[in-house]
């Protein structure tokens, strides 16, 4: 019996065995602390750690669920464990060492460690199953049947990453998933997805899924065809989110440009003219439709003030539940709402709307993050505003410290915002006198 335990116990090459009381106190031990010890111990014998899958203390099981060296059996025996901290170990390990099963695994091993992973894609808790969908989202040999059954799951957080990453979904499985999909999200998900072919971006064009086709056209790399866009822009004076992606759409026909140019926002229309891609004769048609514009509010931007008070509103209501953080103000910029992230800043920083749009306009790097600094949020939301909105080049961007921190001291962020703020003052001064 000694010399058994003793061969249980060997710790592997070049390390000590744990001799026979020391290998008996600690898995029988009443101090959870020692059984962790052994539970979490890449080294252990298969045997110990199977013993310990059952071990009453949740803690221990979480341990043995977390070590490679587990065992596929004691795995399948976690897998239905009653604590959620136990299976969502279990998940990420599983979910991590799935594509990595090798010819040289037994059938038997192959095959319940699949057991495992389906019992864990089928959990009634969405984290454990959100935590296996994020580890295979973006695996090219995540396991085919694994990644389908998760990208219907009926929480958008676990079918979200397949749906949006997994290179294993083919065109005929997204344009099924846009068809058939129920969950509000879900097809917004698709339309995000990295080279999405036109076939799938004209079913989602031809959906009534306002948030989806949004995303679709602040996609850049998805392909749309000439025809599916031209649909899109008669629709788009109902839906004021698809008119900014559209106008920076990277391939767009003179006649599109001129269609939108009918309706779109002054600063839109300004947007096509700067464009390199489009005929001199365009620009012009579009310069004129600037200066029409101009003519009919008398050069008053006036009637741009409720809007911007309504967006102000907006804002503060947002604030109020919560809900105005950097992450909504993120969804804000891909839809292209770009008209609200700017009365977001302008509620989380408490600056007037006015110094926050002159800040962006400036295309100053510096500005921008100070802007960002006093709103409360990320320097890493500083890169993303400089590179979408400012449009400045990325060696130009400033970026975070090595630590994601601000580059500049806060002295030198509140001098920019006062430098904004007062050039923003000394302009509405200038036109009032006139």
């Amino acid at each position: 019996m000694k010399g058994l335990l003793q061969r249980i116990f060997q710790i592997g090459a070049g390390s000590p065995v744990i001799d026979y009381e020391e290998s008996k106190r600690l898995i029988q031990s009443r101090n959870p602390a020692d059984r962790r010890r052994v539970a979490g111990n890449l080294q252990v014998k298969p045997e110990v750690l199977y013993f310990l899958a059952s071990d009453p203390d949740p803690t221990v099981r979480t341990a043995v669920a977390g070590n490679e060296a587990t065992p596929v059996q004691a795995d399948l025996i976690l897998a239905r464990d009653a604590h959620e901290a136990v299976r969502a170990d279990l998940a990420h390990k599983i979910a991590r060492l799935a594509p990595t099963l090798t010819q040289r695994q037994s059938d038997r091993v192959k095959e319940i460690t699949y057991q495992v992973l389906e019992a864990l894609v089928r959990d009634q808790t969405v984290k454990v199953r959100k935590i296996v969908a994020d580890t295979l989202k973006k695996m090219p040999d995540a396991p085919p049947e694994i990644v389908q059954h998760l990208a219907r799951d009926p929480e958008l957080s676990v079918a979200g990453p397949l749906l949006q990453y997994s290179p294993l979904l083919t065109d005929e499985d997204l344009l099924d998933l846009v068809r058939q999909m129920p969950i509000p999200g879900a097809v917004r998900a698709i339309a995000k997805r990295k080279g999405l072919s036109a076939a799938v971006s004209d079913e989602i064009s031809a959906g009534d899924d306002v948030d989806a086709i949004t995303a679709l056209l602040s996609n850049g790399s998805a392909q749309i065809r000439e025809e599916t866009l031209d649909v899109l822009i008669e629709r788009a004076p109902a839906h004021k989110a698809w008119h900014r992606p559209l106008v920076e759409r990277p391939r767009l026909s003179d006649s599109a440009a001129k269609r939108l140019a009918r309706f779109v926002a002054q600063d839109l229309i300004q947007h096509l003219t700067a464009r390199g891609d489009l005929a001199l004769d365009t620009i012009k048609a579009l310069q004129a439709v600037v200066l029409a514009r101009l003519e009919a509010e008398g050069g008053s931007e006036a009637a741009a003030e409720p809007a911007g008070d309504r967006l102000l509103a907006e804002a503060r209501r947002l604030k109020d539940a919560g809900k105005l953080t950097e992450s909504a103000l993120v969804d804000a910029l891909i839809d292209g709402r770009r008209e609200l992230v700017n009365a977001g800043l302008a509620v989380l920083a408490e600056q007037p709307l006015g110094v926050v749009e002159k800040i962006l306009s400036s295309h100053s790097p510096k500005g921008i993050t100070a802007l960002v600094w006093k709103a409360g949020l990320s320097m890493r939301f500083s890169v993303r505003l400089q590179s979408v909105v400012a449009r400045i080049p990325a060696p130009q961007t400033l970026k975070p410290r090595a630590d994601g921190g601000f580059p500049l001291s806060e002295e030198a962020l509140a001098w920019q915002l006062d430098f904004f703020a007062d050039m923003t003052a000394e302009g509405s001064q200038r036109q009032s006198a006139l």
